[in-house]
C-alpha cells in the first residue's frame, strides 16, 4: 500500500485521527477488528510512532478504538456513532445528572410508544429487564434496557442516539444507578414497560416510561451527596 505522508502542522493530531478513521472505513473494519499497529501506521504516514500514539489515544478516549494490553489496537464500539464522548468533560454535578434525566424524559416516552406500535421481537429487551436487579458495581450489562428499548423502535439512529447519550454522560448515568437504588422497583417498572409494548399499547408504554423516569428524578432530587 502506498504511503500517505502527512506533513507536520498545528492540526496534525486531528488530521491523523481522521486519517486513521479513513483507514478503518476504507478497509471495511468494524467493532472488534484489529487495526494496524502504531509502528505500522507511523511507517505508513512517515511520522514518529509517539505522534501516532497520541492520535490513537484521542480516538481511544471517544471509544472509536480500544487498546488491549499485549494484543494490539482494535476498532471500538462507537466507531459509527454520530455522537461521541468528550474526554475533557466538566466535573459531574447534581444539575448535570438531572439534565440527563430531563433529556431522557423528553425522548424515551415517545420511544416506548413507537416500540409498542412496531410490535418488535422482544427477546433482547426481555433479557435486559433483569439488569435492574444487579446492584451498582456488579457485573457489566451485556445489554442495556434503555438502549434495547430504543432498538425496539426499529430505527437504528434512535438506538444510536440513546446509546451515544448514555455513553457521553456515562458518569451521570453511574450516579443515577447509585442514587436510584430501589432495584426491585426498577425491575418491576421495566417489566411493566415491556408488557405494554408486547400488548401494542403505545399510550401505556409511553406513560409507564415517563413515570419510571420521573421516579428516578425524584430519587436524585431527594438524595444526599452524590455517590
Amino acid at each position: 500500500m502506498s504511503s500517505a505522508r502527512i506533513d507536520a502542522a498545528p492540526s496534525l493530531s486531528d488530521r491523523l485521527t481522521e486519517a486513521i478513521l479513513a483507514i478503518i472505513r476504507d478497509e471495511g473494519l468494524s467493532t472488534g477488528d484489529a487495526i494496524p499497529s502504531a509502528r505500522e501506521l507511523a511507517k505508513r504516514f512517515e511520522i514518529t510512532t509517539p505522534t501516532i500514539r497520541e492520535a490513537l489515544r484521542k480516538l481511544e478516549a471517544t471509544g472509536a478504538v480500544e487498546f488491549r494490553h499485549g494484543s494490539g489496537t482494535y476498532v471500538g464500539p462507537t466507531i459509527n456513532n454520530a455522537v461521541l464522548a468528550n474526554p475533557h468533560r466538566p466535573p459531574i454535578t447534581r444539575n448535570s445528572v438531572l439534565q440527563l434525566i430531563d433529556a431522557r424524559l423528553m425522548i424515551e416516552p415517545g420511544i416506548a410508544a413507537s416500540a409498542a406500535q412496531q410490535r418488535p421481537n422482544l427477546e433482547r429487551l426481555e433479557e435486559a429487564v433483569t439488569n435492574a436487579l444487579t446492584p451498582p458495581g456488579g457485573p457489566k450489562f451485556a445489554l442495556n434496557f434503555h438502549v434495547e428499548l430504543a432498538a425496539a423502535t426499529g430505527n437504528d439512529l434512535v438506538r444510536e442516539l440513546i446509546e451515544s447519550m448514555l455513553s457521553v454522560r456515562v458518569r451521570e448515568q453511574q450516579q443515577i444507578r447509585q442514587l436510584y437504588d430501589n432495584r426491585q422497583r426498577d425491575h418491576e417498572e421495566h417489566y411493566a414497560i415491556v408488557e405494554a409494548i408486547r400488548a401494542g399499547d403505545a399510550a401505556t408504554a409511553q406513560d409507564l416510561t415517563r413515570t419510571h423516569l420521573q421516579h428516578i428524578r425524584q430519587a436524585v432530587e431527594t438524595a444526599g451527596e452524590l455517590a
